[in-house]
């Protein structure tokens, strides 16, 4: 299903459900509406964790045709995400990427990227280059 939106989607990953609620609140305040944003923390019982069915919602809620860019906070993150990404569609596997990037100020850099336009492999090495910077 698309949401007829040409920007890149935001998907944030947590094991905590603040977290992500908070980092995608921040996304929301300092770039807006424009971009298909969506977050998930939290295993299914409500403590820490993350899990597969809760990222393909989210990645299905912040689908776009220009494709998905996933932030992360911890590696079991990144792990349900690449099984997520695994278990979609052909066609939509191709337009999923993980971005190694710190997960808050990552996903305000590939938001920001996105928001203006770019496409996903520029919004994905935008968050990364995050990680790069001298201290």
């Amino acid at each position: 299903m698309s949401n007829g939106n040409t920007n890149v989607g935001i998907v944030i990953v947590s094991h905590s459900p603040d977290v992500a609620r908070g980092a995608a609140d921040m996304v929301r305040q300092m770039v807006g509406g424009g971009i298909p944003l969506a977050w998930t923390g939290g295993n299914p019982d409500g403590g820490l964790g993350t899990s597969v069915e809760g990222i393909l919602q989210a990645i299905d809620a912040a689908w776009s045709e220009a494709g998905v860019a996933i932030l992360v906070d911890l590696g079991g993150a990144e792990t349900n995400s690449e099984m997520a990404i695994e278990m979609l569609p052909e066609p939509r596997r191709g337009r999923v990427v993980i971005c190694d990037a710190p997960v808050v100020e990552g996903a305000v850099m590939a938001a920001t990227e996105a928001w203006g336009g770019s496409d996903l492999q520029t919004v994905r090495r935008t968050a990364e280059e995050l990680g790069e910077r001298p201290e």
